[in-house]
């Protein structure tokens, strides 16, 4: 049978990555534990590695046998709740070591793990605890007027709180972001409830729902299970020329682990490979160095505004960042580039490589850069250099038409993993729409090079980067309708100094005396703050002949807005 046009442009480029893979990566990944599950993951290190730290958070340490520990009994506790396997539980934190045991406990219960954002303000929350069905809730303490508020609108049977601190047992020696007191926590029973009874994890079963912004309309549940997170635990591992377990990694995470970047590095990967992690609840780069300096950190993923500020830091002494060995970068408001490599390496010794492509619905980290950075090669290509894809992933480019498209030319970027999702959550259209054949397109615009290596051109879907963070004109455009005042909103882009992008909201107003601060301070409470807009009051929004927005109008009169308007 003769190939198919895809199989046949897969082949060929299949042969230019085998021929450029660096020396430096494994080809294969080696899997410890046979079943791929994260409590199996936890219990296989508690067995080997009790006393080995799982979790430092500022001075407090947990090892694996505590970690297990306590995962087991956040599992007891929710049986208790009556919490049956495919339950949602939310879990409604910021970094913490208690969204971690959560995490593995929800997921020894065999229920289903949904994250949320700690910036969500009350219709996102009340959205997402709806439409993921959660029943059982763990929230921080601080966030329990917002939870009352929306409890009576959904199916909640029970929430419980904790403290950011409810974990940490002296006086920290480095600045914490946050109270040391709780004002109301759970987590005293949480902790003493009977361990559950061990149960055998289903791989393929429901496992988390990670929510994504859409073009159409408010997020979509990602639906991911456990082999799809051991996947991507152990291909990152290996993009980093490790293979799964291997010891002396130590990794520092301020990345919020709602998010699915944060749980690949700040969670699964430590996880999986029963390795350290040093966990920060919010980015401050004289912490960072602190605590690199003295857990021996090895891995970090930071934006390069994260590593310009570090050097940026008065008397700033690269000596004690020494023991970074894979720094990774996130190209989102300033850009990797030669010039900024040569000052990390000059100040600190080490490289800094871009991270990877990926997005919520392949788990995202679908590529590597590692091999590639002698010489700046990768930094002299197009931006934003990509990678090879991690072992068992592959990548093409196709066309409108969903032909692959030769070598070098641009077009849609399609993904084929063992981690994709196994489909948007009660919205089998959509899932139909993104995942043909088993491939799922991204919408994303890219190109393939010489090399095999993906390069990242453009976005195609309507998103927005405000400092790393993605904002989708849709989801608030959907919220900002919710105003009794706005009778039709359309939301665009413009570019900010300090954060890359910000949305920009046009809004005709269906009665008059509302203004523009009226709106922002309604958005700020609805809303997380990086999606809050600018707000222009207009009479009309441009239209089509077919009555579709001319956003093209939009966004040339949004970049033309004062720059005096740019957010500090």
């Amino acid at each position: 049978m003769p190939l198919s046009r895809r199989d046949a442009a897969l082949a060929e480029v299949r042969e230019l990555q085998v021929a450029n893979w660096p020396d430096q990566v494994p080809r294969t990944v080696e899997y410890p534990v046979e079943v791929p599950g994260l409590p199996e993951y936890l219990r296989h290190w508690a067995a080997t590695r009790p006393d080995t730290v799982a979790i430092s958070f500022y001075g407090r340490d947990i090892t694996y046998a505590e970690y297990d520990e306590l995962s087991d009994r956040f599992a007891g506790w929710l049986v208790e709740r009556g919490v049956a396997p495919g339950d949602r539980v939310g879990v409604f934190l910021g970094n913490c070591p208690q969204f971690l045991i959560a995490m593995v406990g929800i997921l020894k219960a065999g229920a289903v793990h949904v994250p949320i954002n700690p910036m969500f303000r009350g219709h996102e929350l009340r959205y997402e605890l709806e439409d993921a069905g959660v029943t059982v809730l763990l929230a921080q303490d601080s966030f329990a007027d917002l939870v009352e508020s929306v409890r009576g609108d959904t199916g909640l049977r029970h929430v419980a709180f904790t403290g950011l601190a409810d974990l940490i047992t002296a006086e920290p020696d480095v600045p914490v972001p946050f109270d040391l007191t709780a004002a109301r926590s759970d987590w005293a029973e949480i902790s003493t409830s009977a361990r559950a009874e061990a149960r055998p994890s289903d791989p393929d079963a429901l496992a988390a729902l990670n929510y994504t912004g859409g073009t159409t309309g408010l997020p979509k549940g990602c639906e991911h299970t456990q082999r799809h997170m051991v996947y991507t635990a152990a291909t990152a591992s290996v993009a980093g020329g490790k293979q799964v377990g291997d010891s002396g990694v130590v990794s520092l995470n301020f990345l919020p682990v709602f998010w699915i970047a944060g749980e690949d590095f700040g969670v699964l990967k430590p996880l999986v490979n029963g390795q350290q992690l040093v966990l920060m609840t919010r980015w401050d780069p004289a912490t960072a160095v602190s605590l690199v300096e003295r857990h021996g950190v090895t891995d970090l993923v930071a934006t390069v505004d994260n590593y310009v500020e570090l050097m940026d830091l008065p008397g700033f002494d690269g000596a004690r960042l020494s023991s970074l060995r894979n720094a990774l970068a996130v190209s989102f408001v300033l850009k990797l580039t030669p010039e900024v490599r040569a000052r990390w390496r000059e100040a600190t010794g080490g490289v800094l490589r871009e991270a990877s492509y990926g997005m919520t619905e392949t788990h995202t980290a679908d590529t590597f850069t590692l091999g590639f950075q002698d010489g700046d090669r990768d930094l002299h290509a197009d931006p934003v250099f990509c990678g090879l894809p991690v072992p068992g992933t592959d990548v093409l480019i196709v066309d409108d038409s969903g032909d692959p498209v030769p070598v070098g030319t641009s077009g849609e970027i399609i993904v084929r993993s063992p981690s994709i999702l196994t489909g948007y959550y009660g919205r089998p259209d959509a899932t139909a729409e993104t995942i043909r054949d088993g491939w799922l397109h991204t919408g994303d615009v890219g190109r393939l090079d010489e090399w095999g290596a993906l390069h990242y051109l453009a976005r195609a879907k309507e998103m927005i980067k405000t400092n790393g963070m993605s904002v989708f004109p849709s989801e608030v455009e959907a919220l900002l309708r919710l105003h009794p005042a706005i009778e039709s909103v359309s939301v665009v882009p413009r570019p900010d100094r300090a954060k890359g992008q910000v949305a920009v909201a046009f809004v005709v107003l269906s009665e008059s005396g509302a203004t523009s601060d009226d709106l922002c301070a309604w958005a700020k409470d609805n809303m997380a703050g990086y999606k809050v807009p600018d707000f222009v009051l207009v009479e009309q929004l441009p239209m089509t002949a077919t009555g579709k927005v001319r956003k093209g109008e939009l966004l040339d009169r949004a970049a033309e807005l004062p720059v005096a308007r740019d957010r500090a």
